[in-house]
């Protein structure tokens, strides 16, 4: 992104963005919400168009790039009735490469069940959706991102509804295929940012990037207005043990 600015019904979201994200790392985006986390995706996925600026994707733009990005979305809503399996889900993601009429081929379903693999769901593919817990439902969102092959993979906020088990777990996901794909997460997570990836986008209307290593506790008050304190999980305090 080169100077870009956007603005919504006459309100700038963001303001003056510039930003470049590197071929397979994995950039996590934080802010407060309203601060423009969403509108920053859309505009890398061409569904905004920028007041100003230029956006580019893989050496293009965001439209002619669509093919190549996955994009996982905050939230998404499902029939728990309707009778889809897991399978039927992930070829969603292969409808840009299949032909318009007729059943999808032997390829689609190879790449569904591969991308399931990858995730950690092949043995999955005949279960009802409705059927899954949550973070399997996200895994299956993130294979429907995959199978169509991206250079680039786009999530907003994957474990906003996730336990700390499936988190984790999800996290784990990330990481492997972050070896081979360029990420770009929104998260509410700073113990996952500081603990999983180099590069941190401050997005509050105007974009700071950091490293990761650079994230203080200054810099998290100043971002979401207010003090915040960091809690580290991986172990107990001594007087906790004492008492326990």
């Amino acid at each position: 992104m080169r100077d870009v600015t956007f603005s919504y019904d006459g309100h700038p979201v963001l303001e003056d963005v510039n930003l470049s994200v590197a071929e397979r790392e994995l950039a996590c985006v934080v802010g407060p919400n309203g601060g423009g986390k969403t509108t920053l995706l859309k505009l890398l996925l061409g569904l905004y168009q920028p007041s100003k600026g230029t956006v580019s994707v893989l050496g293009v733009s965001p439209e002619r790039a669509r093919p190549l990005v996955g994009y996982v979305p905050q939230s998404y809503s499902y029939d728990a009735q309707f009778p889809v399996r897991v399978l039927d889900v992930v070829l969603m993601g292969r409808i840009h490469k299949s032909r318009w009429l007729g059943p999808y081929g032997r390829a689609d379903k190879e790449a569904a069940l591969h991308a399931l693999e990858q995730v950690g769901m092949a043995d999955l593919w005949r279960r009802s959706l409705s059927a899954l817990s949550g973070g399997q439902r996200q895994r299956a969102v993130i294979a429907r991102a995959l199978v169509a092959e991206p250079r680039l993979l786009l999530l907003d906020e994957p474990t906003a509804s996730l336990d700390l088990a499936a988190e984790t777990d999800l996290y784990g996901v990330l990481k492997r295929l972050n070896e081979r794909i360029t990420m770009v997460m929104v998260s509410h997570d700073l113990g996952f940012v500081s603990g999983f990836i180099t590069k941190v986008i401050c997005v509050k209307r105007r974009v700071v990037v950091h490293p990761t290593g650079r994230i203080t506790g200054e810099i998290i008050n100043e971002l979401y207005g207010g003090e915040m304190r960091m809690v580290q999980h991986d172990h107990f305090h001594p007087e906790a043990d004492a008492d326990a």
